[in-house]
């Protein structure tokens, strides 16, 4: 029978630059295609998760190899750099690690608040593609609790803890006179919308401007906030009037190229993209400066270091919570044996043993059913008050029923 363990693999800020994140980023066609094929493997359940900060694929598998080739097929990665830069975490280590990255705790920017709506999003496709069919969903869920609890029990997501938060806390600290300057953002994905949210909220400036390939989007986030919402086209003439550029798409290539700035003013460019969306021949432009998503991450506000605080009551919030899904986790590979226990009372008719003749000839069919659910029952009840005395326990049963459950 074959082996199945959950791996994870990926690559992150810890271990790689913005450039070589950005050959392994994954678009929505990319991801799209990993799954498909994804599907024709023995992987069971499949998590992408695809952030500025991260490229991870989480999977219950019997192959780790294929799990890394597969990631590498599908973005612009290789095999030969990932083994430079990339990472691996086996059963228990990797539900650590997912449970980590759910509570913001190995974010770029400590506490990040926004991780954890990313991850949902991911697991409602892995749905949709029906790769989420075993025990991703408790996963999933345990995940989201831990967040929940830390996010209410302590106060770790106060402050900068999110790229697009971070991005308007460095235009107001680099910026003067900011309520009177242009603000022109381009791209009106999720962290479009929220820096779009924080702009609002915290520079009480009424010259934003939003341009978005898709009319329909910006005009959908426009309404929700006082702002001007221009076509894709006027992209050029709105990058002139502005003082402050935030390019937030989402796109495989550079959107902002060194055709479209004709200024001759200073002009802040903030690139919040994964890979990079503003090419790099534009930091060459005399009076434009290009700060990355990187460098925005770096930012330390006077909040961090009571955030650094709250990591080890973070850790024991996320403990307690992972631990109950391992215990669950645990026990679940046990059901096998007992299904196998319980076809044993209620179909055998080889009568080999005192209890299988006792049963079937004083009982009928509904109540040896009956009689195998409460034994099976105990059994399992006792396996959870005494886990360290399951595996000793299910042996035992398989050996004195002579159970075989890989031939249920």
């Amino acid at each position: 029978m074959e082996q199945y363990d959950f791996f994870v693999v990926g690559i992150s800020y810890k271990t790689a630059d913005i450039n070589v994140r950005g050959k392994f980023s994954l678009n929505d066609t990319q991801q799209h295609a990993l799954f498909l094929d994804a599907k024709k493997s023995n992987i069971k359940d499949l998590l992408v998760i695809k952030t500025c900060n991260r490229t991870e694929l989480y999977a219950w598998t019997n192959d780790l190899d294929f799990l890394i080739d597969l990631l590498c097929k599908h973005s612009d990665g290789n095999r030969k750099l990932y083994d430079t830069i990339g990472y691996n975490y086996t059963g228990e280590k990797g539900i650590s690690h997912l449970f980590r990255v759910g509570s913001g705790l190995e974010s770029q920017i400590l506490g990040d608040f926004e991780i954890i709506g990313q991850i949902k999003q991911s697991f409602y496709r892995s749905k949709k593609m029906g790769l989420a069919n075993g025990y991703l969903e408790r996963l999933i869920n345990s995940v989201i609790q831990s967040s929940k609890r830390i996010k209410t029990e302590t106060s770790i997501s106060t402050g900068a803890t999110s790229v697009a938060f971070a991005s308007v806390q460095y235009i107001l600290s680099h910026v003067k006179n900011i309520s009177n300057k242009n603000i022109l953002l381009f791209g009106t994905g999720k962290i479009g919308a929220n820096t779009c949210e924080n702009l609002v909220k915290h520079t009480q400036n009424d010259h934003i401007t939003l341009i978005n390939r898709t009319k329909e989007r910006a005009e959908k986030i426009g309404s929700k906030f006082p702002v001007i919402v221009k076509p894709y086209s006027e992209l050029t003439s709105a990058i002139y009037d502005a003082d402050i550029l935030i390019v937030a798409t989402g796109a495989q290539a550079p959107t902002i190229s060194k055709d479209l700035i004709l200024n001759s003013k200073p002009l802040l460019i903030l690139d919040l993209s994964i890979p990079r969306n503003v090419s790099l021949e534009i930091t060459d432009i005399e009076n434009i400066s290009v700060v990355h998503l990187d460098e925005l991450s770096q930012i330390t506000d006077e909040t961090f270091e009571k955030r650094k605080k709250l990591i080890p009551k973070a850790e024991k919030i996320l403990n307690e919570v992972k631990n109950e899904f391992l215990t669950w986790f645990k026990h679940r590979k046990y059901i096998p044996a007992l299904n196998a226990f319980k076809e044993k009372i209620v179909f055998s008719k080889k009568e080999k043993f005192e209890l299988e003749k006792y049963i079937n000839h004083c009982f009928g069919y509904q109540q040896k059913q009956q009689i195998a659910q409460k034994i099976t029952g105990q059994i399992a009840a006792y396996i959870r008050e005494n886990p360290n005395n399951a595996k000793q326990t299910i042996e035992l049963i398989e050996d004195i029923f002579e159970l075989d459950p890989k031939n249920l």
